[in-house]
């Protein structure tokens, strides 16, 4: 069966994977946006002259660390660290790369550059959230695999 038969094969009705793929992409969010704020603020604050792209690509690799430590410390309550670390690495990096993107895209075209706002925090959230949300929910009902 391929991925796109499977998309279409699926219930996209069920509340309990949208709630549950909808936790999953919360707490992605969390960690991924640790990184990627700390990291912009921290050019902002120091006002280091780097080019958008870099400070962004930095952005993005460091909210994906953070958001891979978060999940291992979060899973390290149910399991061993190393087990926890493991599932932290397996978890979908497509999810937390389209995440990490949304929210950088939505900041530069939004504010043009790598500036971080009060007023475009809530939009970086909200693009961070929705787009991975429907990978997740597919991930969790076709594969039966949470990234979380």
């Amino acid at each position: 069966m391929s991925a796109f038969s499977s998309i279409r094969q699926i219930s996209w009705k069920c509340r309990h994977t949208w709630r549950t793929a909808s936790y999953n992409t919360m707490w992605c969010l969390v960690g991924c946006s640790i990184g990627d704020f700390g990291t912009i603020a921290y050019f902002q604050y120091y006002n280091i002259d780097w080019p958008v792209i870099a400070i962004m690509s930095l952005a993005i690799m460091n909210g994906l660390i953070t958001s891979i430590i978060l999940e291992t410390i979060i899973l390290w309550r149910q399991m061993a660290l190393t087990a926890a670390f493991k599932t932290a690495i397996g978890m979908s990096l497509i999810s937390m790369i389209s995440m990490e993107l949304a929210m950088n895209v939505t900041d530069v075209m939004l504010t043009g550059g790598a500036m971080l706002t009060w007023w475009v925090i809530p939009f970086m959230l909200f693009a961070g959230f929705i787009t991975p949300l429907p990978y997740n929910y597919w991930r969790l009902k076709a594969l039966g695999k949470a990234c979380h």
